[in-house]
């Protein structure tokens, strides 16, 4: 049976620049979560969601929007406005582990809730046609707190149900709970994909292993710190290609090209790609010297400086 690969979104990173970009240059994910939308009180979708799910602004193979909301009229705006766009599937996150959105009852603080849940699922069914997949966790403070949700979920046509198996509290902490998570596998006749912890082809391989019955995983985090990943695990090799460096430095720059292009002010810019090498450098041989590098640069200049030079160590290492 073949396997299906899914990138997980992460706020902040993976936009429609980095989807195109990572595409491209390194390919292997089949189809892309966008980041979810969130409504500020009002009915209204932000111009930053506009662009990013925006079918001109986009060039890979699948798309499928999100939205993380604990109201089904939010739920519906957002439906009907993907609809809008030739959309077909509306991904439902009940997965961000993130206190601020769980304290207002979204993301995983929702979970515990099959009652909302239900309500709202009941709504969208009845007043949309958008066919309806979930992201979850296992709960916000227990793993049993999803088994309660599954018989609702079981009433609706629900397409698949990506599940990161950790609990919300954890935030991206601590270890996967495998053994909770092939417990949720025994509670539902509906999709489950597998999403926690796949940064290497060992630890897919594993995961494969283990659960011979689940088609598809999602790479969230592992997406940024090793872009390689997903071609490699298509490839089953765990070795690097040999221009792997060459294209990480593409991509670098790729994004780098893009994001100078669009913020507004060089601190804006730094701020941006310092950031993105707190995920990036993990995928280097050295990631704690490679980010204090990055983090040192106080300029656009030093900046190029340091990433030119990261990449010709890394090169040279994995030439040995």
């Amino acid at each position: 049976m073949s396997k299906r690969l899914i990138s997980s979104p992460l706020q902040g990173f993976t936009d429609f620049r980095f989807r195109n970009a990572f595409h491209e240059i390194f390919g292997g994910i089949d189809t892309y979560y966008a980041p979810y939308i969130r409504f500020g009180g009002k009915l209204e979708i932000k111009n930053s969601y506009k662009r990013d799910l925006d079918p001109e602004n986009n060039r890979v193979p699948e798309l499928i929007p999100q939205v993380m909301t604990a109201k089904a009229e939010e739920f519906l705006h957002a439906a009907e406005y993907v609809r809008s766009l030739g959309y077909t599937e509306l991904n439902w996150n009940l997965g961000c582990p993130y206190p601020m959105a769980c304290k207002k009852g979204m993301g995983s603080g929702l979970i515990h809730d099959a009652e909302k849940i239900d309500t709202i699922l009941a709504q969208v069914h009845q007043e949309s046609d958008i066919t309806v997949s979930m992201k979850m966790r296992m709960g916000y403070y227990e793993p049993t707190e999803i088994l309660d949700v599954f018989p609702v979920l079981e009433k609706y046509p629900i397409k698949s149900i990506a599940i990161h198996a950790r609990l919300g509290k954890q935030l991206y902490k601590g270890s996967v709970d495998l053994d909770s998570f092939k417990n949720c596998l025994g509670h539902t006749t509906q999709p489950i994909y597998y999403n926690g912890d796949i940064t290497s082809v060992e630890a897919y391989r594993d995961r494969v292993e283990r659960f011979p019955e689940v088609d598809t995983f999602l790479i969230g985090r592992g997406l940024i710190a090793d872009p390689l990943l997903p071609s490699m695990i298509k490839a089953d090799s765990t070795k690097f290609p040999a221009d792997s460096v060459q294209k990480m430095y593409e991509f670098h720059n790729r994004l780098f090209d893009e994001y100078d292009a669009f913020l507004q002010g060089l601190s804006h810019l730094m701020s941006k790609m310092h950031n993105f090498w707190e995920y990036y450098s993990v995928g280097f041989s050295n990631p704690k010297k490679v980010y204090k590098r990055i983090k040192k640069a106080k300029n656009i200049i030093q900046y190029k400086i340091a990433v030119k030079e990261i990449m010709q160590e890394e090169e040279a290492f994995r030439s040995r």
